[in-house]
């Protein structure tokens, strides 16, 4: 108990923490991309995938939970290391906020956190908890259901993302935020190969490659639904 508590309160500690959880993030991101993405194979598909995952609620909220758990695991060790590091220099360096070799994503990434965080908030009201107010459609997405062949009732959700991309501002909003997001994991997931001691001489190359790549991956993934549905591609 004495080396866990040691190790949470060491720089080193929180770096693994911080990389740990950003690594369950990334996986997550990834994961909920692919199941975005159905949205192009029809109706049917994206539904049928939506309402698997609202009729194993006890695993829903495992997830829910473990991520949420992630999430702010994962703010606290950012926080406790700017500080940390804050106060190590508190005079910064001499004449510039960072080191000249310092990318823009790197400067920026507790502000670039902080804003994704607001994001997330805004996209679990927005068609998880399915708000009304901030949609800006005047539609009610909980009352968006559909009958299965087998005559059950599920919800629509192939509707309920054509209308709530539909919203110019709404789409546009979501591009430029998931942009931050990946401009932010074009430094994690860098910082993330470095803390758990992959970033060795030999995979150096590879994976200084990998990050960026795996950010625009993601980027590109994400932003395809929004702007698709926008262009009337798919709806």
């Amino acid at each position: 108990m004495n080396c866990c508590g040691r190790l949470f309160r060491s720089s080193v500690g929180k770096k693994l923490v911080m990389a740990a959880t950003g690594l369950v993030l990334v996986l997550f991101a990834f994961g909920h991309m692919a199941g975005n993405l159905q949205i192009f194979l029809g109706p049917e598909a994206i539904n049928r995938y939506a309402h698997f995952l609202q009729s194993n609620k006890e695993l829903l909220w495992i997830a829910r939970l473990v991520l949420l758990t992630c999430v702010v695991l994962h703010i606290w060790s950012a926080l406790r290391l700017t500080l940390e590091n804050r106060a190590a220099r508190p005079a910064g360096y001499e004449g510039n906020p960072a080191p000249p070799e310092a990318s823009f994503a790197s400067r920026t990434m507790i502000m670039s956190g902080l804003i994704i965080a607001a994001f997330v908030i805004y996209h679990l009201l927005h068609y998880t908890a399915c708000v009304q107010a901030i949609n800006f459609t005047g539609t009610d997405f909980t009352s968006l259901t559909e009958k299965t062949e087998l005559g059950l009732e599920r919800h629509d959700v192939y509707r309920m993302v054509v209308i709530g991309f539909r919203q110019p501002v709404v789409a546009l909003f979501y591009v430029v935020a998931v942009g931050l997001l990946c401009l932010h994991l074009s430094h994690g997931i860098q910082a993330m190969f470095q803390s758990l001691g992959w970033m060795n001489h030999r995979w150096r190359p590879l994976l200084l490659k990998l990050s960026p790549t795996l950010a625009w991956i993601l980027f590109l993934g994400y932003v395809s639904v929004p702007l698709a549905v926008l262009l009337r591609l798919v709806g």
